[in-house]
């Protein structure tokens, strides 16, 4: 998407914190791109006035993740209204990374982005990796909820028809292995699978508590991951030594970061 997009001047917008190779590849493809806030406050909903105030007449998308890589929030039927409204609102499309769709836990349900297509134009994006727990499976799909016919007019469609002819496939294995598991893969398989994620995020949430330069401001409702926030002040007076090889240094520089 981020190379069907690409012209000169076009700028998308992408989530922060985020996945990042939607960064390497408008990068990639000279595509300018724009950071608005997810709010940790707020179940790192979308900082619906921030977008507001990013987007331009350049702006040709906006990009959410949703259930959410790497903050493991899901959004409510009431938020993704908002960000609807708001991208029509500013004439631009959405792009909803949904591949963690089957993987949610919390209270909250999923609610696929293309339910709001009438309100602007949608396009989804899935796989099978993270249903099946087959991580390097890269085999997706792309699917357009456009019932007002905005994309097709914009030779969206077309254009990723077009690239995709000339990117590479998934391996021969790995289609070939999707009608087995798709045919044969019983509903207890991803209740379980459910049932250890859930678990995992609560053993990882209350463990978290007991850490006082760790803080999780929301527990994980969905996707494989928790986002916390880490106050540096507790890394005060910590020492390298230094006669230790180089990259320990490295090490703590990240922990830090991170």
């Amino acid at each position: 998407m981020m190379a069907v997009l690409a012209m000169p001047g076009a700028n998308v917008l992408l989530p922060r914190p985020g996945y990042p190779m939607y960064e390497a590849r408008a990068a990639l493809g000279g595509l300018e791109f724009r950071h608005y806030n997810l709010l940790p406050d707020k179940g790192w909903e979308v900082d619906i006035e921030g977008v507001e105030a990013l987007a331009d007449e350049n702006t040709v998308a906006i990009v959410m993740v949703n259930p959410n890589n790497p903050c493991g929030s899901v959004y409510s039927y009431e938020h993704l209204t908002k960000i609807a409204e708001t991208s029509r609102k500013l004439g631009i499309m959405v792009i909803c990374d949904e591949i963690y769709e089957h993987c949610t836990f919390g209270s909250k349900p999923f609610v696929p982005k293309g339910v709001f297509g009438e309100i602007a134009p949608v396009v989804t994006l899935g796989g099978i990796s993270k249903r099946w727990m087959v991580p390097g499976w890269w085999l997706g799909w792309i699917a357009m909820t456009d019932p007002k016919g905005i994309l097709r007019k914009k030779k969206i469609l077309e254009s990723i028809i077009i690239y995709r002819g000339i990117s590479v496939d998934p391996a021969a294995i790995i289609q070939g292995a999707i009608p087995q598991i798709i045919a044969n893969t019983d509903d207890v398989f991803f209740t379980n699978a459910m049932n250890m994620m859930r678990e995992a995020a609560e053993i990882c949430y209350q463990k978290l508590k007991c850490m006082e330069c760790i803080t999780c401001p929301h527990k994980p409702e969905g996707s494989m991951f928790v986002m916390v926030e880490l106050d540096i002040s507790y890394l005060d007076g910590i020492e390298i030594l230094t006669s230790a090889p180089s990259w320990p240094k490295m090490s703590v520089l990240l922990s830090a970061q991170n």
